[in-house]
């Protein structure tokens, strides 16, 4: 399928883990893919193999992201996916200030300067589509993740919201919700705790975690138009799994 030929993507997050995938799946189908992460050297190999491009942006800093769009608005932006995140564990009396204020910076506000300055450059063309990220656990709250629980589930709020308010523009907004996905990331976590793959395979009822090339199928159906009519919905893509 070549779904997104000569269509423009962002991907933030997009150098590792369910971002790396997703790039590859909307380069795979066409798209030039502008990938977002600070983690320059792994984004520059990925933009060369897929025929991207890689950015270094501060998603915490908002007049970096407006910046950014700036400087591609030109060439058209079709699909935004805001993918990054970040995890603080803990309950309320283990997190601290700064904890509290990254996760929301990166994990909500981010999504808001990213949809701010993308919107309006999607509303001059006429439409576009745009997938956030949010997670499993801000449906059904896991214990001990209070600071990223919450983000999550503003990132669902934000997402219903805002499929809302530019529906009448032909700009799509919908949200993916996943449960435990085998990343880089979840492995060396699982290494420290001592749990293992299959620890957690036990938990779904399916029988396994997910892949990440099936989160990113989800949002390159999400962002193509076989899903025209789909907007302000938040897919829950967990193998049946309630709650890790």
């Amino acid at each position: 399928m070549q779904r997104f030929q000569g269509k423009t993507a962002i991907v933030t997050g997009g150098a590792g883990g369910i971002g790396e995938a997703i790039c590859r799946r909307l380069a795979s189908e066409g798209a030039l893919v502008r990938i977002l992460d600070t983690a320059k050297a792994a984004g520059d190999a990925l933009a060369a193999e897929i025929g991207g491009t890689a950015h270094d942006v501060d998603l915490t800093d908002p007049q970096a992201i407006h910046a950014f769009v700036d400087q591609i608005a030109g060439d058209g932006i079709d699909i935004l996916c805001n993918n990054a995140g970040l995890m603080r564990r803990g309950p309320l009396m283990e997190l601290t200030p700064a904890d509290w204020r990254l996760s929301f910076a990166v994990n909500i506000d981010a999504l808001f300067h990213m949809c701010q300055a993308v919107v309006p450059v999607m509303q001059r063309q006429g439409g576009g589509a745009i997938v956030n990220t949010a997670s499993q656990w801000g449906l059904h709250p896991a214990p001990d993740h209070l600071a990223y629980n919450t983000t999550k589930a503003a990132v669902v709020a934000f997402t219903k919201n805002l499929a809302r308010d530019y529906a009448p523009d032909k700009i799509r907004v919908n949200g993916i919700a996943p449960g435990e996905v085998r990343t880089p990331m979840l492995e060396s976590n699982l290494a420290r705790s001592g749990r293992s793959i299959e620890d957690l395979n036990r938990l779904v009822p399916y029988g396994r975690i997910g892949e990440a090339a099936e989160i990113a199928a989800l949002v390159a159906f999400l962002a193509s138009d076989e899903a025209g009519y789909l907007c302000g919905s938040v897919v829950e893509i967990t193998g049946a799994q309630a709650v890790a």
